[in-house]
């Protein structure tokens, strides 16, 4: 049985719309704050929310309280969260129908994941694995493993799509069949050639 694992960030949600807001909560243009806010790994690798925007405050020479980091968490996930590709979910959702069984793989922090469970979309997917939960992220060797593991699916049962290149390049170096993903309509067109539906 093959697998179908989504990324998430910018597979099925938009480039972060929030972005801009969060900019103004801090009194810095976007421009600074996208030279800061980008720098997320140990964020997706499970440091506290705390940490990242405390490290985000640091740089930008910006005090961030406690009320202001709660206030920019839920700005961020809103803006992930609240308005996703419907493009990409039209083709979940047809996946799901059709009995394909399929996965999320995440770079994600665990406050992000709590929420993005909960969300209609949601739904559709088996499994759902974020990085902030494991200490390890996209494209380490281990969370490759990890999926092939909790999916109980060897390594070339599964399909992937994301879209960064250095993912899908980890994912191909750990025997996935990875596809770097560009639209909806590509994805779906290549499906349709391996998956009835």
């Amino acid at each position: 049985m093959r697998w179908i694992v989504f990324d998430f960030g910018e597979v099925i949600s938009q480039r972060n719309p929030a972005r801009p807001a969060m900019a103004a909560k801090l009194g810095v243009t976007l421009q600074e704050f996208d030279a800061v806010y980008w720098d997320r790994d140990a964020y997706d690798r499970g440091c506290t929310d705390t940490e990242y925007w405390t490290a985000i405050g640091a740089s930008l020479d910006v005090d961030v309280p406690d009320a202001l980091v709660r206030e920019l968490t839920a700005m961020d996930n809103a803006g992930w969260l609240d308005d996703p590709v419907l493009e990409t979910v039209a083709l979940i959702e047809d996946l799901d129908a059709a009995g394909v069984p399929l996965a999320l793989l995440s770079n994600a922090p665990s406050t992000f994941a709590r929420l993005a469970e909960k969300v209609s979309w949601a739904r559709h997917f088996r499994h759902l694995v974020f990085s902030g939960d494991l200490g390890c992220a996209k494209p380490d060797a281990a969370i490759w493993k990890h999926v092939e593991s909790v999916l109980e699916a060897p390594a070339a049962d599964l399909v992937f799509y994301d879209d960064r290149q250095s993912n899908v390049d980890g994912a191909l170096a750990a025997g996935w069949d990875a596809r770097l993903w560009t639209s909806a309509r590509t994805a779906r067109a290549e499906l349709l050639t391996s998956f009835d539906f």
